[in-house]
This record gives structure tokens, C-alpha cells and sequence, in this order.
């Protein structure tokens, strides 16, 4: 096999990175802090189930569960009775409206989440849900219901009727993974998969204020892919996030889930191997790897392949149960971050059982480029406790957060060259289940840290909803 690694040398050594190489911290800035300055309640009997893993409500790959646009934040959720809700509030208050949107989920798979878009260029807010391999439900808003909060009723009559395409525009029947994407010219993007685990493609389509278009395909399944026990020939592309940054280029790591598990040490693990990285200058069109060179087209022939060459910024065989989607962010540069999880080889070099082996030796990984354009790795020295991901922002002074599973809180300085990760709030009080849904879009409005959290519950009991809110450095 061709190897993709890239700057691999560069990040043996990366956890020891002195104060200047962060570039953008200047010694009077301060250092992360968290203040919980409250908590309100969405929903006192809001559905529990536990699928893959996870909840319905509260996986850490919706994009986005919780919004904030125009001094208004904004939530999406199933209820007990399985109808699909969509909550606002003004930003501070304590209570939320809530609208039903004419939608019940129809099964009992945690992968059917809500994802929330604005499109700025007509103030319409779009929901996709109900979606995991199969069709999907799509719910807009009436124009303008997103630039007048205060002067508009939030009433199920704002919303039109659930369609089974993009006003018309049929995408695939096999659909997974909605993510809206707000554009820098005011449109909207819908990421979403094409197929399935382990054979499918990631894709984009765009609506401009007037109708979707349809983009196409952006990353490939074929190819082979060769490990030190087997060979695979079909994959997909897991996406950690997909976000422009301040002066309008398009983000996205990933990793790669092979289709034969012939390529693992152990049936009990996962196939997950590398995290990779792609950008984007033209809104999506075109994606080219970290040096640059173009490596797909979207809707072309060309798409991102496994086969690629400078794509793996950091390499990982599939012997570590290393998580998918799990999180990324941008810094006040345009620089990317993300954050990684698996098992460290300390811990064994083969996993045999994915969710006992990532409970119990899980660790995260904080993963930038740095001011030179080299990439550098740090372990987060918190200990998962969880199969579950971990969320990553980013304050106004460039420091680091890692929101863990059950609500956990660390930080890191961007003056240390984030070397000095340590626990700002330890989750105690909340008995939330497991993974958290961020509001991304929050932190840069008014400097909060907010997220949507599920309390533990058993079986199909239902439980209450809440999100919690702390205050950044000023």
C-alpha cells in the first residue's frame, strides 16, 4: 500500500511544545476558565433510548442540535411521545418556546438525530432529521423568521410541511448524517453520506435562498487499503466536522472505516484507521490536501480516496478503536484543531472488545497545526471513562476545551502552546448520561460555553432534557 502519512516525524515529539510555538497568545491574555452562570430545562420527559451506544438527543456529531443567530439560541429534540420539537429562547432567559413540526421519529435508532441550519440569505431555519441510511424528513422555516425573533411568534405555523426531498430535490435513498453549513455569502450547505458504513461517500448540496442544488459526491470508497493483517477494498469517510473558518476556507478531518475487518487484529474492535485532513477555497468545490494539491472535485470524477497521498496527518492502524466524527475547530487564524480518541499502544497494540477497551484505556488527543504549518499532538491527560466522543472549542484568546463525555470540562492555554491541560469542571451534579451536543456557534456571539446534555435513565424511561451554559474569559 501507498502510505499517506504526513509530518509524522513532527508530531512524535509534539507533547512537549514550548510557549512561542502557539504564535497568536500574548502574555497578557488569560488562560481558560469556566463559571457556570446556569441551567435551564427543554424538556422534563424527553426520549431515552440507548442505541450504538448512544442517545438520540444527545450525539455529539449533530451539526447542529443547538444554534445561536441574532441574540436568540435555538434547540432541536424528540419528546417522550416521539414527536420532534424545536425550542427557542432569548439568549439569558430561562425558559424556552417550543414548537412540534409536524414530525414523530419513526424508530429507535440513536443515529436519527436533528441537525439545524440558517440560511442568512433568506433568515430561513432548516431541520433534516430522522435519517440513518434510509430517507430523511426536511422541515424550513418561513423567510425572515430568523432576522425578527422578537417581532415573529414562534408558532408551528412559521414552519412548512415535512418533505421527504430538498423542496423537490431527491439526494439519495440511503441518506445519513445530515450537517448544515452556513456559507461566508449568506447560503447554505447540507453535508450528508451517501450508502452506507464502510461503503460510502460524503456529498454536498446548497440552497441559495431560492431552490438546492444538488453538488455531488466529494470523497470516494475504492480503492485498497493494505494493513499488517489484511486488505481492504471498500470504505467511507467519517467526517470529525465540517466548518468554514473566519476568511472562508472549508475545514474537514476525518477518518477512514474499512469495509473487511480483515484489516483488524481483533473482530472485537473497529476499523477506523488514520486521521486525515482536506481543504476547501471555492465553497466546497475543490479539496486539496495539506500541501495543497488538489486531491478531489466535487460532483467530478475525481474524488478523495484512500490512496491519496498527503492526506494522514496523524497515522493510526486499526488496532486502537480510534473514534469517528469526533470533533474539530478553527482558531482566530484560520488555524484547524481537532480532537482525536483511541487507545494508546501503552495500553496494548490490539483492542478486543471497542467499547470495554476505549472505557477503560480511552484517552483524547488535542491535533493543530501550529504558526509554522506543522502539525503537533498532545494528550489530554483525562481519562475517557466512556466509548463516547469528545467536543472541542476554541475562546477568543485561542485557548482550548475539551468537553467530555458526562459533561466534563478541560482546558488548555494557548500560551503554554496548550501543554497544560487540566479539569475546569468535572461534570458533578449533572447525571448526564454520556456524550454533549455544543452550541459551536455561541462562543464566538457572547462568549459562552453551552451545551445540551441528557440525564442517565434505564431502559425506554424517559428523562430530562437540559442545557447548561458557562461564561469564557472576557
Amino acid at each position: 500500500m501507498r502510505r499517506r502519512t504526513l509530518l509524522a516525524a513532527a508530531l512524535a515529539g509534539a507533547v512537549v511544545t514550548p510557549a512561542v510555538a502557539s504564535g497568536t497568545a500574548r502574555a497578557a491574555d488569560p488562560g481558560p476558565s469556566v463559571t457556570r452562570t446556569g441551567t435551564t430545562t427543554l424538556d422534563n420527559q424527553a426520549i431515552f433510548f440507548v442505541s450504538y451506544d448512544g442517545l438520540v438527543n444527545n450525539n455529539a456529531f449533530q451539526k447542529n442540535g443547538l444554534l445561536t443567530y441574532k441574540g436568540y439560541q435555538y434547540a432541536v429534540w424528540y419528546t417522550a411521545d416521539r414527536n420532534a420539537v424545536v425550542g427557542r429562547r432569548a439568549l439569558g432567559a430561562s425558559t424556552w418556546s417550543t414548537v412540534k413540526v409536524g414530525h414523530t421519529l419513526r424508530y429507535n435508532d440513536s443515529h436519527n438525530v436533528i441537525s439545524m441550519g440558517v440560511s442568512k440569505v433568506d433568515g430561513r431555519l432548516h431541520l433534516n432529521m430522522d435519517s440513518h441510511s434510509d430517507g430523511f424528513t426536511y422541515v424550513k422555516s418561513v423567510a425572515g423568521l430568523m432576522d425578527n425573533p422578537g417581532g415573529l411568534s414562534w408558532t408551528a405555523s412559521r414552519f412548512g410541511a415535512p418533505q421527504s426531498t430538498l423542496d423537490g430535490l431527491a439526494l439519495t435513498s440511503q441518506f445519513t448524517y445530515p450537517q448544515f453549513i452556513s456559507t461566508p455569502d449568506g447560503k447554505l450547505q447540507l453535508s450528508y453520506r451517501v450508502a452506507v458504513s464502510g461503503n460510502g461517500r460524503n456529498a454536498l448540496a446548497e440552497y441559495d435562498g431560492t431552490k438546492w442544488t444538488d453538488l455531488g459526491e466529494w470523497s470516494g470508497s475504492t480503492g485498497t487499503y493494505t494493513s499488517e493483517h489484511g486488505s481492504s477494498t471498500a470504505r467511507n469517510m467519517y467526517l470529525h466536522g465540517i466548518d468554514y473558518d473566519r476568511g472562508g476556507r472549508l475545514h474537514s478531518f476525518f477518518t477512514w472505516r474499512e469495509q473487511n475487518g480483515a484489516v483488524m487484529c481483533s473482530s472485537g474492535g473497529i476499523t477506523n484507521h488514520d486521521t486525515g485532513y482536506v481543504y476547501s477555497d471555492d465553497r466546497g468545490r475543490t479539496w486539496r490536501n495539506n500541501a495543497g494539491a488538489v486531491v478531489g472535485v466535487t460532483g467530478g470524477s475525481d474524488k478523495v480516496s484512500v490512496n491519496d497521498s498527503g492526506l494522514v496527518v496523524d497515522p493510526l492502524n486499526p488496532d486502537h478503536s480510534l473514534m469517528n466524527q469526533e470533533s474539530q475547530f478553527t482558531d482566530s487564524a484560520g488555524r484547524p484543531h481537532a480532537i482525536i480518541s483511541y487507545v494508546p499502544g501503552r495500553f496494548g497494540q490490539c483492542t478486543t472488545n471497542y467499547v470495554a477497551d476505549r472505557t477503560a484505556n480511552g484517552r483524547a488527543f488535542h491535533v493543530r497545526k501550529n504558526a509554522s504549518g506543522s502539525w503537533q499532538k498532545t494528550e489530554i491527560p483525562v481519562p475517557l471513562n466512556s466509548s463516547q466522543r469528545t467536543k472541542l472549542i476554541l475562546d477568543k484568546y485561542d485557548n482550548a476545551y475539551a468537553i467530555f463525555p458526562f459533561g466534563r470540562i478541560a482546558g488548555a492555554s494557548a500560551a503554554s502552546g496548550y501543554t497544560d491541560w487540566k479539569i475546569l469542571f468535572d461534570g458533578s451534579g449533572l447525571n448526564a448520561f454520556g456524550e454533549v451536543v455544543i452550541d459551536e456557534t455561541r462562543v464566538a456571539q457572547d462568549g459562552v460555553l453551552s451545551f445540551m446534555y441528557q440525564e442517565k435513565s434505564s431502559g425506554t424511561t424517559p428523562s430530562a432534557l437540559h442545557v447548561i451554559d458557562f461564561r469564557l474569559p472576557a
